[in-house]
């Protein structure tokens, strides 16, 4: 079976892997990587997606851009011991001190989107940071999820949601998202005007970023969290 590069990686020092076969057991709601949007799809023919040590080399690889590294968390860690340079992706909070390499953890994933979050009271050391899924009716959840991270000196990056329904979307907030493409397929995605709008909110806070620059691009190329905060905490966690 031949790799498969994830387009949005592309040119960025960050490569892709899936260990794992199948769909994510976390079944999220709007998830790309289980509405049949996948860069993989088929997922039944193109998984698990590795790449080579030597296609790995010279770079960080990002575990799991689909299903979740608490997902048989043992054999996702032995699969990917011959990376150099790794860090694993979950949404579940546990274990996460486990893992031999950075962790980011998304802390409001399928039904806390709106409503509540994760709290890991004492963060351990290989956290990289926590990603906080955004859309412009869970304002207050946001607040509340940067607010608790980031005075626990945790990097906080704002990830918004897109949505392949405009229904999905309450009705008053539809004026804020525009069908446009991102990546490779089409979503209605959140207006720039909105993005800068809550990302403002933030600006006096040098913990929060946002993943991508919405209505400008996605691509990780021009983005660069993940590198950053790979290598801060890679220093941490010698310590």
């Amino acid at each position: 079976m031949s790799y498969i590069y994830n387009p949005k990686t592309k040119g960025s020092g960050i490569i892709t892997a899936i260990p794992q076969k199948g769909r994510c057991p976390n079944n999220c709601e709007d998830c790309f990587f289980q509405n049949g949007r996948s860069y993989l799809e088929p997922l039944e023919e193109n998984l698990p997606n590795m790449p080579s040590k030597e296609q790995a080399r010279g770079m960080v690889v990002r575990v799991n851009d689909g299903n979740d590294s608490n997902n048989q968390q043992a054999f996702v860690i032995e699969a990917c011991k011959k990376y150099d340079h790794k860090f694993y992706n979950t949404s579940m909070p546990i274990n996460l001190d486990h893992f031999d390499a950075p962790v980011v953890l998304t802390v409001n994933p399928g039904n806390l989107v709106d409503k509540n979050f994760w709290k890991i009271d004492t963060p351990p050391k290989n956290l990289m940071y926590v990603r906080v899924l955004t859309n412009t009716w869970n304002a207050e959840n946001v607040k509340n999820a940067v607010a608790f991270y980031t005075k626990k000196e945790i990097p906080t990056i704002l990830t918004f949601m897109a949505y392949h329904d405009h229904l999905t979307i309450p009705f008053e907030h539809r004026t804020h998202y525009i069908l446009r493409k991102r990546t490779i397929n089409e979503y209605f995605a959140i207006k720039r005007s909105s993005f800068l709008r809550i990302m403002s909110q933030f600006k006096e806070n040098p913990l929060v970023f946002s993943c991508g620059n919405e209505g400008i691009t996605s691509s990780c190329r021009f983005c660069g969290n993940c590198l950053r905060e790979y290598f801060v905490t890679v220093e941490r966690m010698k310590k």
